[in-house]
């Protein structure tokens, strides 16, 4: 499902709508991202957590040269899924077979 497929469902299970639902989804997006760069994190319960974590610096090596480089440090986006998504998953019916 992309962005506007979620817009266009929103609309009709709402029943509001697309500019209505569109806003929605931006505004959402947008607080979500404010949360997080600013060291919060957003807690939709049941669904799961959002929050921010600085990926530690470490040692690579450049494919193309096979010299030794340093990664730095980083902000990378964390999810937790909650426990209502957990179990809506599990009990999914067309679960993929174990590798």
């Amino acid at each position: 499902m992309n962005k506007a497929t979620l817009i266009e469902t929103l609309a009709q299970k709402a029943n509001v709508s697309k500019k209505q639902a569109e806003d929605l989804v931006d505004a959402l997006m947008q607080t979500i991202m404010d949360t997080i760069k600013d060291g919060g994190e957003v807690t939709l319960t049941g669904f799961g957590t959002f929050s921010a974590r600085v990926r530690k610096g470490r040692e690579g090596i450049n494919p193309r040269s096979k010299t030794s480089i340093t990664i730095p440090p980083t902000k990378v986006v964390k999810f937790k899924a909650g426990k209502v998504l957990k179990e809506t998953l599990k009990s999914s019916s067309n679960t993929p077979a174990a590798v």
